[in-house]
This record gives structure tokens, C-alpha cells and sequence, in this order.
């Protein structure tokens, strides 16, 4: 697969934002080109990998200039299992500026007793910032589980305005 991939300076550091032919198969955080190849492949397969501007990239980098809401039309290539795509789906309902607890997203999704499960799902998403898992809290309204990193998250929710606890 031909991913276009466009390297987007944001203020909690670089992201490789990736477009194949189904939609965005990538967000990634402060990632070599050798590295990337190997995480998208592992996502999508086999992947040629060519430096492009592309409207997703676009999109990123005006959500870092305050248009909240310019990364939420962003189309997702088909990934993960169908639990997952759930999550996900509801982690793009949360508005900039919300936040929900683990719990809260179980439920959204009919599974109230698979928080774990939940928590699992939303730590695979292979688009931060686009599909908004920075959004999911503690259910004591802590920061808790971020791959970018908590420092990340808290940039994130503070960026949208959403306030903590």
C-alpha cells in the first residue's frame, strides 16, 4: 500500500500523520521513517511510504492552531476488531473540551463490565489526536494511560479547554 505521510510540528512534538488508500491509517508521535514503516505495516501490511501534504495532515495542524474541531470529518481507514472500531467510534463522539472515565466509555458502548477491555481498545488507537482517547479519564477524574504520555495528555485536554480535577 502507497502511504502518504506528512510530518506535522505541533507543540508536544512531532507527528507523522499517515494517509493510505482507505482513509488515515496512522498518528504517530516523535517517529523515525524506519520505525513508522514498521508500525503501519503491522497495521495495514505492507506499506511504500512517500513524504506528501494530504488533507488529514492538514487537519492536525489546524487543530494545534485552535480549530478544535477541524480533525473530527478526518476518514479513518478500516482498522482493528469490531470492539475496537466501537470504541473508537465513541471516543470521536466525545466533544473537544469533555472528558469521560473509562466506565463511562464501557458503557457508551453497551459493555459496562469490560472497562479493562475498553482501556485496552482505547490504548490501540492508532490515530491520537483524531480519534480522541486523550479525552478518557480516570473515574476519580485523574490523568491515567497515555502512549504520547501523560505530559501530552494534559497539553491536550488543556488545549481544548477541558478542566481537571
Amino acid at each position: 500500500m502507497r502511504v502518504a505521510v506528512a510530518l506535522v510540528d505541533t507543540p508536544i512534538g512531532k507527528l507523522a500523520v499517515s494517509l493510505g488508500d482507505g482513509g488515515l491509517v496512522g498518528v504517530d508521535f516523535d517517529v523515525g521513517l524506519e520505525d513508522l514503516a514498521g508500525r503501519l505495516a503491522r497495521r495495514v501490511g505492507p506499506v511504500e511510504l512517500e513524504a506528501a501534504m494530504h488533507p488529514a495532515a492538514a487537519a492536525v495542524a489546524a487543530y494545534f492552531r485552535g480549530t478544535l474541531g477541524a480533525v473530527d470529518e478526518v476518514p479513518l481507514a478500516t482498522l482493528g476488531t469490531p470492539f475496537q472500531r466501537r470504541v473508537w467510534a465513541a471516543l470521536r463522539k466525545i466533544p473537544a473540551g469533555r472528558t469521560v472515565s473509562y466506565g463511562e466509555l464501557a458503557r457508551s458502548v453497551g459493555r459496562p463490565d469490560s472497562v479493562r477491555a475498553v482501556g485496552r481498545a482505547n490504548g490501540d488507537n492508532p490515530w491520537p489526536v483524531v480519534v480522541p482517547c486523550h479525552r478518557v479519564i480516570g473515574k476519580d477524574g485523574r490523568l491515567v494511560g497515555y502512549g504520547g504520555g501523560i505530559e501530552r495528555k494534559r497539553w491536550l485536554l488543556r488545549h481544548e479547554g477541558a478542566l481537571l480535577v
